[in-house]
């Protein structure tokens, strides 16, 4: 298969950022603030408003205090805080002071945040208060020269100690491949690893999606981002902040997902971002309505698969379709459905065609595959990743001889170029020899009655070498018969396809992005 780029690809022209010898991240964003300074930048639930001058003064006072600790170029400022305004001014103020950035997911515990410390060793780390005293004890004896708090009340002593600094500070001047932060993957296979996104990657994906999902700037009325993701992932942190920042919009923010609070702002606002899960728990608010959402312009998932149905439900009940588009920790964003209507429908259990920039092609080991063949999916734009952080060998294992990026994931390209995700190469099932891909089988199960979700899993065989495992849950009210499931599929699919067990459970482990977590799957129903 040739490889797919998008009709704006590089030679066509891919959008730049502001003329800057600069090529620090934040300065862009900065650049992107209204001229009104005064206007609100992010509104909370309990009714604080911070200004556009509040972000930047606290930024630059917080920056101030970084400067002030003389660290070396490229140390790393660990952050395992709950979501706050103040974590955001954070993370900016990391960007100002042109150190890198790294996000700690707050569900971690102590051993896993004992490795990601080890691992990055940062020179900095920022911890909730009541963890204080563990974290900082850990973070000592790994070499971490300064530990702060930072809590979701505005208290904390890295405020303190920021409060003593003046509000201007001049943007550390940074080249576009130097780093700004570094984020972990979940590490299901191995452990986890850390992808080193330079400033030049983060912004020009930002660049790309304000032209591309149609960000509507002052002049043009305005978009409001309604934030409700977490911060320490690529969507809600990079995808969500710099889309409302780079385009000087508002956001509402709220401290965490609540249907009914969503519900509540959602008239105030004109785009929304979740995973599949937040759409699946709006779906079940009575009042999820088209007239609650008439200043509505977008809903974008992503993160996770969207089923179908999910997807049907949503555009019949608001009378609106949702953007899912496909993106990673090590790329950012790959691939997008439209937004303009000239650039055709959205289509749903479709992550859209390769974005600006972004060459994508699908390959059977070094072979090319035509359109509509699953393959391996590999990607190659500025927006990809500079390696995984002291793993070179890794790196070099990741990356093609002409410079593609292996995402890991399997998929297939329609002749229109729109992008189908099958699954994970490391969810592939090899039964008897037989590729088995379970999104397939999901597929299936799915459109059965009375299903509501469906996850297929490899587990070791003594015959087979492996054989798949289906656990479903039901709709409300429903009751599911495993065999019955499993002789429905076999009346459909070829024999080597059809999972050996089937179970029936109330409900699916998920991370924190909607991910359903299948090592755990495979762990729960594996051979005892």
């Amino acid at each position: 298969m040739r490889t797919m780029t998008s009709p704006d690809s590089p030679a066509a022209g891919t959008p730049t950022a502001p003329r800057s010898s600069n090529a620090n991240l934040f300065v862009a964003l900065r650049a992107a603030f209204p001229a009104d300074l005064d206007a609100c930048a992010v509104e909370t639930e309990t009714g604080l408003h911070y200004s556009w001058r509040d972000l930047d003064e606290a930024t630059a006072m917080v920056a101030n205090l970084l400067d002030s600790l003389d660290l070396a170029k490229g140390a790393r400022v660990a952050v395992q805080v709950e979501k706050s305004v103040e974590a955001l001014v954070l993370y900016l103020a990391t960007l100002r002071a042109g150190l890198v950035y790294l996000p700690l997911n707050t569900a971690y515990q102590s051993a896993e945040l004992a490795y990601f410390i080890a691992d990055a060793q940062p020179a900095v780390v920022v911890c909730q208060g009541s963890q204080f005293g563990w974290v900082s004890k850990m973070a000592f004896a790994a070499g971490t020269a300064y530990v702060f708090s930072l809590n979701d009340d505005r208290s904390g002593t890295l405020l303190q100690r920021a409060a003593q600094f003046p509000r201007q500070h001049s943007p550390a001047q940074v080249q576009a491949q130097d780093l700004a932060a570094i984020i972990y993957t979940s590490g299901t296979t191995g452990r986890s690893k850390g992808a080193m996104l330079s400033h030049g990657n983060l912004l020009s994906n930002a660049l790309v999606l304000k032209d591309y999902w149609g960000w509507r700037t002052p002049q043009m009325g305005g978009d409001v981002l309604l934030h409700a993701l977490p911060i320490f992932h690529v969507h809600g942190l990079f995808v969500a902040i710099h889309g409302a920042l780079i385009n000087g919009s508002k956001m509402i923010w709220l401290s965490r997902f609540d249907p009914q609070v969503v519900l509540q702002n959602l008239p105030r606002a004109t785009v929304f971002m979740g995973v599949p899960t937040l759409y699946v728990r709006l779906l079940a608010e009575p009042g999820l309505t088209p007239a609650q959402l008439c200043s509505m312009r977008l809903f974008i998932s992503g993160s996770a698969p969207m089923l179908l149905d999910t997807f049907v439900q949503w555009q019949e009940r608001t009378g609106h379709t949702i953007l899912e588009r496909y993106g990673m920790s090590e790329t950012v964003m790959l691939t997008s459905n439209p937004y303009h209507a000239a650039d055709g429908e959205r289509r749903g259990g479709t992550v859209g065609r390769p974005l600006p920039g972004v060459q994508l092609r699908v390959r059977d080991g070094d072979v090319d595959l035509a359109a509509g063949e699953v393959g391996g999916i590999q990607v190659k734009g500025p927006n990809v990743f500079q390696g995984y952080w002291r793993m070179p060998e890794k790196t070099a294992e990741e990356f093609t001889a002409d410079g593609f990026f292996k995402t890991g994931d399997v998929g297939q390209v329609a002749p229109d170029g729109f992008v189908t995700i099958v699954g994970r190469s490391k969810d592939l099932i090899i039964s008897g020899g037989y590729n088995v891909y379970p999104a397939e089988i999901e597929g299936y199960i799915n459109a059965m009655d009375g299903i509501a979700e469906s996850a297929v899993v490899g587990v070791p065989d003594a015959d087979f070498g492996e054989v798949g495992v289906a656990v479903v849950i039901g709709k409300p009210g429903a009751r599911l018969d495993p065999q019955a499931i499993i002789a429905q599929l076999k009346a459909t699919l070829a024999n080597f396809k059809i999972p050996k067990r089937c179970f029936v459970v109330g409900e699916l482990p998920r991370n924190a992005m909607g991910k359903v977590q299948k090592n755990l799957l495979r762990q729960q129903y594996g051979p005892r």
